[in-house]
């Protein structure tokens, strides 16, 4: 599910509830796959529509051990390649 919200550092989130993964375009260009997200923060955040984007990531991402880094790219430096 795309999710696009007001938010100053997240350009939008892209979530696959049955896999729990989720993508994060940020607003600086970079662009990260996650993997082994939790399925009921997934869901948390697509049922809850004034959920601040930053917040679910910092909180559900970023500042969880489980959680792991796929991969990662700027896509403004790979365009302008």
């Amino acid at each position: 599910m795309l999710i696009t919200r007001t938010s100053d550092a997240i350009d939008y989130i892209v979530t696959d509830l049955l896999l729990g993964r989720v993508n994060v375009k940020f607003a600086n260009g970079h662009w990260y796959r996650y993997t082994n997200v939790s399925r009921r923060a997934i869901l948390n955040l697509e049922c809850n529509p004034n959920m601040s984007l930053g917040f679910w990531v910092n909180d559900n991402i970023i500042n969880n051990a489980r959680v792991k880094t796929a991969f990662g790219i700027n896509l403004a430096a790979a365009l302008a390649a």
